[in-house]
């Protein structure tokens, strides 16, 4: 089966917003006292973030190089992420509603800018009306097969317990199946008819509002192909350029053969950037006690990198490649500069691998102005909007990245060969046409040289790219096809290549 991927996101530079915590309007009224802005977040806690803060500031993430944004759930939901829904046809009020999102699709399209949302369609939260329709009327309730209901139950012997006394949870004793045994999230039965053509009609109605794609979460828990492939064909047939990106923490190509999912969020390509760039810095403890991390992300010396890189390209089709999601941390991992024990130097290296390699990059919002957090709820915190509190520095490096790779096609669209990759440093060439980019980076602690050889170039040079506060590299000729170029200690370079 052919891949179709959507040509618009091998543009894109995301910006993953978790909307409770980006930015507050003055337009939206709040009917109570929320969470201080500059307190650490909780996990119960409202921060009063909404979709006319994120509009406002749309002129922000333009300057930065961001022309694709990706929100964390926004429907209405009594949790502040927003993965607890109750209604799936309506924006929570205290975003703003429906009209805020339409302001910000508006104001989104007119830059030029598209809108991904997050489909949560695994579980829903313990309002969702089917749901209190059971708690009310048990199982004479027509809805009692939209989840997974115990025997008992089903015969009226018992009802549900969806709020079990004490901290200690039985699973078993609920009543229903929940997502991880957790009581708000009961678990859809998406094998029901009217379950699915719901849950698909959700998907299709916020095409044709206006949105550009989805994020899909957890889709491994609804184990059943058919849905994800009526969900593309229902998807697709509303919006032909919809991109529909699934979060899949493990390498599965299964998902990427052209019948559900354009692409998957790579967190196996993030573990391996930053790996590689910690060195010394990787915070051991915080890895450890990810549920993820800790079972892939290990240190990573440039062959060992280098060889990680050349199987995950490998492992899908390069028109998958070219639309994965390259992001470094999420709302579901501890923040990339805390991982990387503070150390702005490898965020700065992971930076520019996550921009210079195939795929979309997606930068979480405030790791451009060196936010740092904890395992969840740490890494949610609110973004600050005095500057005094920004590090300007890694944040003008950031956007000199992103804005370069807005500028150039071949960092955007070109063909991907590995020059070097030995010690703790790698370098790769981006190409597309005449236009060629060497991309080098080091993540030892003393200078890395290495050979450059590149295809049907005899002589050349390698025009070093200015990028906003990093040290500038040398030159390099390449003579009889053969050269060798310079990496600081710590250091990402960017060479352009050229032979007049």
């Amino acid at each position: 089966m052919s891949v179709d991927t959507p040509a618009w996101v091998r543009d894109a530079v995301f910006y993953q917003i978790f909307p409770d915590r980006f930015a507050a309007s003055d337009r939206v009224p709040k009917p109570g006292p929320m969470e201080p802005w500059d307190t650490p977040p909780t996990t119960l806690g409202f921060k009063g973030g909404d979709l006319l803060g994120i509009a406002e500031h749309l002129p922000y993430l333009t300057d930065l190089g961001v022309n694709a944004i990706y929100l964390t759930p926004i429907f209405q939901s009594a949790s502040n992420h927003r993965y607890h829904t109750y209604d799936y046809f309506h924006v929570d009020p205290l975003l703003g509603g429906d009209a805020a999102l339409r302001e910000l699709l508006d104001e989104a399209h007119r830059r030029g800018m598209r809108v991904v949302l997050d489909g949560v369609f695994n579980h829903t939260g313990r309002g969702f009306w089917p749901f209190h329709h059971i708690l009310e009327t048990g199982s004479a309730s027509p809805y009692r097969d939209w989840f997974h209901l115990d025997e008992d139950v089903l015969a009226g012997r018992r009802g549900l317990t969806p709020y079990p006394p004490g901290e200690v949870i039985d699973a078993g004793s609920l009543g229903y199946q929940a997502w991880w045994g957790m009581p708000a999230l009961p678990k859809l039965n998406t094998d029901h008819p009217a379950v699915r053509e719901y849950l698909l009609s959700v998907a299709e109605h916020w095409l044709r509002f206006g949105i550009d794609g989805w994020r899909l979460d957890v889709p491994g828990e609804i184990d059943d192909e058919t849905f994800w492939r009526a969900f593309r064909e229902r998807c697709r047939a509303v919006d032909p350029e919809a991109y529909l990106v699934g979060e899949v923490w493990d390498v599965a190509p299964e998902w990427l053969r052209g019948d559900r999912f354009d692409a998957l969020m790579d967190y196996p390509l993030a573990e391996a950037i930053l790996g590689f760039v910690a060195g010394p810095s990787l915070d051991r403890a915080i890895v450890a006690a990810h549920h993820e991390f800790s079972r892939h992300l290990r240190p990573l010396d440039g062959p060992g990198f280098g060889s990680r890189l050349e199987g995950l390209l490998g492992a899908y089709d390069p028109d998958v490649v070219a639309v994965q999601l390259n992001l470094i941390g999420s709302h579901d991992s501890p923040r990339a500069l805390t991982v990387l024990g503070g150390d702005t130097a490898a965020l700065r290296m992971a930076t520019l691998l996550q921009a210079t390699l195939p795929g979309a990059p997606c930068v979480y919002y405030g790791d451009e102005v060196g936010l740092t957090g904890g395992n969840d709820p740490g890494c949610r915190g609110a973004f600050p909007w005095d500057e005094d509190r920004w590090d300007l520095a890694l944040r003008s490096y950031v956007r000199s990245v992103l804005r370069m790779r807005g500028a150039q096609a071949a960092l955007r669209h070109g063909s991907m060969a590995m020059l070097a990759a030995a010690g703790s440093a790698i370098a790769f060439e981006r190409r597309l046409e005449g236009d060629r980019f060497v991309v080098g980076v080091n993540a030892g602690s003393e200078s890395a040289t290495f050979d450059v050889m590149l295809a049907g170039v005899d002589r050349a040079t390698l025009v070093p790219v200015d990028l906003d506060g990093a040290r500038r590299p040398e030159p390099a000729t390449i003579a009889g096809g053969r050269g060798t170029a310079t990496i600081a200690p710590r250091a990402g370079s960017l060479w352009r290549v050229t032979t007049a």
